[in-house]
């Protein structure tokens, strides 16, 4: 997801950046709003950010020649939503670019769209479904976090291949291409990203599940079957 600077042509970092505009100010907007509303949510709000920042900064080289990243975003896309993940994950990518010289200003445009919003958008979706059902919230939250991290990579592919189409083949085989490349690693990153936030919702249901109460991410009987299957 961290497409470097001057990887992507112009008019391509254009375009992504027209998409992640209008997202960016729904989100600065439903931000403002649950901070007017409770307070409180500013010191999850800073642990999502953190959280994004420090697993999308690990940089784990690929069998293929490339690399992978976590994502980070399970945990604020089940919290805050997509949009609200989308402005977190612009000022992580934007810091990273600056000072990590993880992906790059030209390109910051379609990162946000892949880590920031369609990966936030599939995982979101997924949660809304399984949230009021009898699925355990521990697979709901592993499921979330998987597949928002494999289709930010999955986006990726798609910037890519948009703005390389292979010369036999197009647009679908640089895509397949591209896809094969960050699924050698990014599946098996994905997994493991599921099963950390996992573990993570299991120490917050134990010692501060008001918090998911308050912020009603999950209805207080499902937390509370949580807390007792662990007990």
């Amino acid at each position: 997801m961290h497409i470097m600077e001057g990887f992507l042509p112009w008019q391509w970092c254009l375009v992504w950046w027209i998409v992640a505009i209008p997202c960016l100010m729904l989100g600065i907007y439903q931000l403002k709003k649950i901070l007017a509303k409770d307070r409180e949510a500013l010191p999850l709000l800073g642990v999502t950010g953190g959280f994004i920042f420090i697993l999308s900064s690990l940089k784990l080289p690929s069998v293929t020649g490339s690399s992978s990243h976590p994502t980070g975003t399970g945990l604020s896309t089940i919290s805050f939503g997509p949009w609200i993940t989308a402005v977190v994950c612009a000022i992580v990518l934007l810091f990273q670019s600056l000072f990590l010289a993880h992906g790059g200003l030209s390109t910051l445009g379609a990162n946000i769209v892949s880590m920031g919003i369609v990966g936030p958008l599939v995982g979101y979706s997924v949660y809304r479904l399984l949230r009021n059902t009898p699925v355990n919230i521990y697979i709901t939250v592993f499921l979330v976090t998987a597949l928002a991290d494999i289709f930010t990579y999955v986006t990726t592919s798609l910037e890519l291949a948009l703005a390389y189409p292979a010369e036999t083949g197009g647009f679908f085989s640089s895509f397949i291409l591209f896809l094969g490349i960050f699924a050698v690693t990014q599946i098996p990153l994905a997994i493991v990203e599921g099963v950390v936030l996992a573990l993570v919702f299991k120490y917050i249901i134990a010692l501060k599940p008001d918090i998911l109460i308050r912020l009603n991410i999950f209805s207080e009987e499902k937390i509370n079957k949580a807390r007792n299957e662990q007990s």
